[in-house]
């Protein structure tokens, strides 16, 4: 019964391990695509808007568009709407400072976005090492009650299981270094991303003040 219950375990932390790494392989390719997706929206969008001819038909663009820059800009048009409306609360105060407030607001919602799926990757990397070391444990067990229970200590005895333990750490160290490198990928382009939005914002802003001013020196 004690040797089932080893095996057992060896094989579900086997099994967890396998899940691991089928999860993050998942995780690599489609967060690779999202990002490769965002990039391509986002220097298509960048072309476009600054080759607009005036202000409508830049927000005309930003509302066709997709990727997150297009969203960022609709956001600053809204923002306009609202503090030339004067109806609300979100249109009270200085109009830079609702803008930006605006703005931030909306960067901070995209970099959520793309930080989705960031701590699962870290939580494999940080935890199947332990998992597979588990592994190890329990197939080092039952190498010594082979050994105990037939009296030998001989190759054929403990192969088995020490096999066991060293696929478990094996399996367990494969399935931590992509998430661990897949995660530090990952926030490296995600703060390149943030860096892309707020530079663009901050465009954007003095493009819409500068807007405001001449509007109401005419």
């Amino acid at each position: 019964m004690i040797h089932y219950s080893a095996s057992t375990a060896v094989n579900l932390a086997l099994t967890l391990l396998m899940l691991f790494s089928l999860v993050t392989w998942t995780m690599i390719f489609a967060k690779g695509w999202r990002q490769w997706r965002i990039r391509q929206e986002n220097t298509a969008f960048t072309q476009r808007f600054w080759q607009a001819a005036d202000l409508a038909s830049a927000e005309r663009i930003a509302g066709q568009d997709p990727g997150a820059l297009a969203r960022l800009a609709k956001r600053g048009f809204d923002t306009l709407k609202q503090m030339g409306e004067k109806k609300t609360l979100a249109g009270a105060g200085d109009r830079q400072a609702v803008m930006e407030r605006s703005l931030s607001q909306q960067v901070r919602q995209e970099q959520h976005k793309l930080e989705s799926g960031l701590m699962l990757l870290a939580s494999i990397g940080s935890t199947a090492p332990f998992v597979g070391l588990f592994g190890t444990v329990w197939g080092i067990m039952n190498a010594m009650e082979n050994i105990a229970r037939n009296g030998s200590s001989g190759l054929e005895v403990v192969a088995g299981p020490v096999g066991e333990a060293l696929l478990a750490t094996a399996i367990g160290i494969a399935a931590a270094v992509p998430a661990v490198l897949a995660y530090n990928y990952g926030v490296r382009a995600t703060r390149l991303a943030v860096a892309e939005m707020e530079r663009f914002a901050h465009d954007f802003m003095n493009l819409a003040c500068q807007a405001g001013n001449d509007a109401g020196k005419a």
